[in-house]
């Protein structure tokens, strides 16, 4: 049977405010029954302070991908203003496609799962959520806005998405020339029905980690950059949705039940898309960020290489949170969601610090050292980024201090050979876009090899001198 069949074809009363003669039975039936009621203060003689409501949107989203059945659906609230699509300053919803979604009386979008509407909101609210995450860690730091890669004085135009922009394609991509996050449907092999590749929370984050990063980093995207550049790429976008998973507490108390608060357990945050890693026969999702992969053993493979630096801060980030964790003073989650946030920024901090053009593993791992050393982090915390980049092969292995390594920084252990080449084809669909490809450029190659044999090889041959009418009149 469908399982579109099966769902119900409206929400519960209780499950979100609406204005309704039942809503307002249930709440009453709640309140006299099993709710509290709130404690009344004396305001007499006291002064009222009138407060604006909060500006923002509830929504109902896939909080994990639909396979993580200890996330489910769940309500989320996103502040600032949100308007029919829905849309913001930043993001819009792609026409033609999904019809509009209109807010409800409260100003929300609470649609039922497994709809187009459903799918319009759910995949705007991660998108949205992870252009937020990275704007607080520049906030922070006083260091400005996260642009698109096409915005300027002149240009705000916003990132454009569609959740259902490739039809009967197993991929999605951020396309820099289309302005856009566009997102696969097709039919799976394996029984499961038809999947959308938008309704995955962490496919969703990885694209939009993409469309962050090359604002910031224009040049990296580029498949002419050495390997490991690329390869940064592809680890922002895994890292995206493992740190943006992080920032919310339920997620982060989910996975501290999940794992028994032991990071190297199987979890939902380390496996990457679930559910569309098994309807191609990959049990751990498409990738899996808890993995032993060094950097001798990946070679040019960008999808391979991306795996050693997700890696290694998956790892740290199991480090620091071990390092962390007190749990008689202190919860785990709320521990968690504390070291995921400061990695995230950590992270971003030193992508952005690193260099704008053939940036490799060592120059982000350098930097991550003597940011964290800024930062007044214990010592415990660069032996650990130390250490996880040395035995990934980031960082070349020494018996230098950690003075003297931030003093002179570490050299890195394995390097991308001259000329070294991407290779592209296990990456996800932002990485194989052939907009990053410059294949304009590799035709003018061509033109300009056949222009030089022209001139050096076959001049004579290919272009004689004119006959003269003697010789015309000769050959007749």
């Amino acid at each position: 049977m469908n399982d579109r069949a099966r769902l119900p074809a409206v929400l519960p009363v209780g499950f979100v405010p609406t204005p309704s003669a039942s809503y307002r039975v249930h709440r009453k039936v709640l309140a006299a029954t099993l709710q509290p009621g709130a404690p009344r203060l004396k305001t007499a003689g006291l002064p009222q302070r009138l407060q604006a409501a909060p500006t923002g949107a509830r929504v109902l989203m896939w909080k994990q991908d639909p396979s993580v059945l200890e996330m489910g659906t769940r309500k989320a609230f996103l502040p600032g203003v949100v308007l029919e699509g829905p849309r913001d300053a930043r993001i819009a919803s792609g026409q033609p496609g999904i019809a509009p979604v209109s807010p409800n009386a409260f100003g929300d979008f609470i649609v039922p799962p497994d709809t187009d509407q459903f799918d319009a909101v759910h995949t705007f609210a991660v998108v949205r959520q992870t252009l937020t995450m990275f704007q607080r860690v520049l906030a922070a730091q006083d260091a400005g806005l996260v642009p698109w890669a096409w915005n300027s004085a002149s240009n705000t135009e916003p990132l454009v998405i569609f959740p259902h922009g490739l039809p009967n394609v197993m991929n999605a991509y951020y396309s820099r020339n289309e302005r856009a996050l566009k997102f696969g449907d097709f039919e799976a092999d394996d029984g499961a029905g038809h999947m959308f590749t938008c309704r995955s929370f962490d496919i969703v984050a990885h694209e939009t980690g993409h469309a962050v990063l090359d604002g910031l980093k224009p040049r990296w995207i580029l498949s002419s950059a050495p390997p490991q550049t690329g390869g940064l790429h592809e680890a922002f976008g895994d890292l995206t949705a493992i740190f943006l998973a992080l920032s919310q507490l339920d997620q982060a108390e989910a996975v501290i039940a999940q794992t028994r608060a032991d990071l190297h357990d199987k979890t939902f945050l380390a496996d990457m898309a679930e559910q569309f890693g098994s309807a191609l026969g990959r049990p751990n999702g498409l990738r899996n960020a808890d993995n032993d992969l060094k950097l001798s053993e990946a070679g040019t493979e960008v999808h391979a290489i991306s795996q050693v630096f997700t890696g290694a801060v998956y790892d740290i980030l199991a480090d620091l949170f071990a390092f962390e964790r007190r749990p008689a003073l202190e919860d785990d989650a709320v521990v968690l969601h504390r070291v995921g946030a400061y990695l995230c920024g950590l992270t971003l901090r030193a992508l952005l610090a690193a260099p704008d053009r053939n940036a490799s593993y060592a120059d982000v791992a350098n930097r991550m050292l003597h940011l964290a050393s800024a930062d007044g982090k214990p010592a415990s915390y660069l032996e650990c980024i130390r250490d996880r980049f040395t035995v990934r092969e980031v960082l070349a292995a020494g018996t230098a201090t950690l003075a003297e390594a931030l003093a002179a920084g570490i050299a890195p252990a394995v390097q991308d050979a001259p000329g070294a080449l991407q290779d592209r084809r296990a990456c996800c669909g932002t990485m194989t876009h052939a907009q990053y490809f410059d294949l304009e450029g590799v035709l003018e190659e061509e033109r300009q090899a056949l222009a030089s044999w022209c001139r050096h090889y076959g001049g004579e041959r290919w272009h004689p001198e004119p006959a003269t009418t003697e010789e015309l009149t000769a050959a007749k």
